[in-house]
């Protein structure tokens, strides 16, 4: 063989590599996923379910890939539900920024219906979406750094850019209707219905668990704009806004965190020796 033959068979097999690891580490990441869900539902009894949205780089070429709630989640979360028996409990772990609206709606609706006790889990963040699932639940277990978000609607001004529908709405109490265009009113009314139909929605999750008041008080907080969009509330909010919210995730739901590990290539922002101490400081050399 010539060199070049040789260039070339290398190249070949840096390619066939480059293709293959990747993938192969994808699939045992996944094993090891599957066998953490088996223990927690082994040790809990109950049917698990992860709605677990990480920025992951799944080619060779790094490209990260971002994910939100949508249609295909829902398909795939009611199936999970529809494959569980009425007398087993489910637990959902729920690490997600949001998305559609209609797919968390979907999801929310089909836990609350479920028979049995519904248990979701929230190691990071559950916003937008993701809260309307985490109140159809009838336990909420928190992680005590763990956050949750409003629930108010975003309408699309066309572009990608999205406002939120109670500042629309705003804007009809601090200018005359000859002030406005045509767009605008049309935006305000859309506004208005989206505002209560999420109000109505989250009243209706919540309806069960507490007085009609409460239920109330509540939607109207989380749906009508008193935070912006992506404020952070935390176990502390939630509980001080009438939520009843336990602390204290399963070990396991940390583990099974740790197997949807952020894009590679990159400079990690963030480095620690990932042992856990103890209490007790690391010894020092003499």
């Amino acid at each position: 063989m010539t060199t070049f033959d040789y260039l070339s068979l290398i190249l070949w097999i840096f390619l066939i590599l480059a293709i293959f690891v990747p993938v192969f580490r994808q699939r045992m990441r996944q094993v090891e996923r599957y066998r953490v869900i088996k223990q927690l539902e082994a040790k809990r009894g109950s049917r698990v379910i992860t709605l677990i949205h990480r920025q992951e780089a799944l080619s060779f070429f790094g490209i990260p890939f971002f994910r939100y709630i949508d249609i295909e989640d829902s398909e795939q979360v009611l199936r999970a539900i529809r494959l569980t028996p009425d007398k087993m409990p489910i637990d959902l772990i729920v690490h997600t920024p949001g998305g559609l609206v209609l797919a968390a709606e979907q999801i929310a609706h089909a836990l609350k219906r479920h028979a049995s006790k519904v248990t979701v889990m929230v190691p990071h963040y559950a916003m937008s979406g993701g809260t309307m699932i985490a109140l159809a639940c009838d336990e909420l277990v928190m992680d005590e750094n763990a956050v949750l978000g409003p629930v108010d609607p975003q309408l699309e001004r066309g572009y990608g850019i999205y406002v939120p529908a109670t500042s629309v709405l705003k804007v009809l109490t601090q200018k005359s209707l000859s002030e406005l265009d045509d767009n605008t009113l049309v935006m305000a009314d859309l506004a208005a219905k989206a505002v209560s139909q999420v109000k109505n929605f989250v009243r209706w999750l919540l309806e069960d668990k507490t007085s009609s008041e409460e239920a109330e008080k509540i939607a109207s907080l989380l749906a009508e704009g008193k935070w912006t969009h992506d404020a952070p509330l935390s176990v502390e909010a939630l509980q001080e806004i009438g939520l009843a919210v336990k602390t204290g995730l399963p070990a396991e739901v940390y583990r099974l965190m740790d197997l949807y590990p952020q894009p590679a290539g990159r400079r990690p922002s963030v480095q620690y020796v990932p042992l856990p101490y103890g209490g007790k400081e690391p010894k020092k050399r003499k």
